[in-house]
């Protein structure tokens, strides 16, 4: 895969996914705009990149829940490399994890503070949401695109603490992915959820359970993003794809 002369948008890019996604899509030519709240690390990884990887990157300071945040990273990135050729919105996490809430003072999906779920839905829902209203005005002038979303096969589970995650990850996968592809096709663009399983971002997530017997590797994941924003990919439109070792397949047997 070539990336030369293309432009990536990522979110939640100073860590994890939407970092390798990053360092993927420069190593491989391409230029990348990181986008995140915490600027120290921001700044080390863009610096990181620019030091070992073909591709040019730029850190932008962006909270996901703001609007006006996302709008500028927008113009930011178009002032700097005229372009949004792929928007990829990695940025997200389970609100009560990444809020830290205590379970034994907040037991039960009740007893947890709206705040903490009004954080979740704002970061995994509104945060993609704001950023495809706001890329599509580039990809609708440039006639080309691509959004893909980071779904995840909670949102096919369920789940019944933290449920601002998979109620917002169901609405990437079966509503905004194929709303998007619906309205961007006349103007050839598309977009395309990727929903992972277990993925070793975080120790613990070895202990889920897939068809497998293993959690995925990130760079699995990010494999599967390459090749949908590749040449290889160009038919592939409105889907939610599953990459999760078949662990949706398992059924009763969990």
């Amino acid at each position: 895969m070539d990336f030369t002369g293309k432009v990536a948008v990522s979110t939640g890019a100073a860590s994890g996914m939407g970092l390798l996604f990053a360092q993927n899509f420069a190593a491989l030519g391409g230029n990348v705009v990181l986008c995140d709240v915490n600027e120290r690390a921001l700044i080390e990884k863009v610096n990181e990149i620019n030091s070992r990887h073909k591709g040019r990157a730029i850190g932008i300071i962006c909270d996901v829940r703001d609007y006006a945040q996302v709008c500028n990273a927008r113009d930011q990135a178009i002032a700097e490399f005229g372009s949004i050729d792929v928007m990829a919105n990695f940025a997200g996490g389970t609100a009560v994890r990444m809020q830290k809430v205590d379970r034994e003072k907040h037991p039960e999906f009740p007893d947890v503070p709206i705040a903490v779920y009004d954080w979740g839905i704002d970061v995994n829902l509104k945060g993609p949401f704001y950023f495809a209203h706001a890329v599509l005005k580039q990809m609708r002038e440039q006639k080309s695109g691509l959004i893909i979303n980071i779904g995840s096969i909670t949102g096919q589970e369920g789940d019944g603490y933290g449920m601002d995650y998979p109620t917002s990850k169901a609405g990437l996968m079966f509503g905004l992915t194929k709303s998007i592809a619906q309205y961007g096709s006349k103007y050839g663009i598309r977009c395309v959820c990727v929903s992972p399983g277990p993925v070793l971002t975080r120790a613990n997530m070895a202990n889920m359970k897939t068809l497998l017997g293993r959690a995925a590797e990130p760079q699995e994941i990010i494999d599967l993003c390459l090749f949908l924003a590749s040449e290889k990919g160009q038919f592939i439109n409105g889907e939610n794809i599953m990459i999760d070792g078949g662990r949706n397949a398992m059924g009763r047997w969990r």
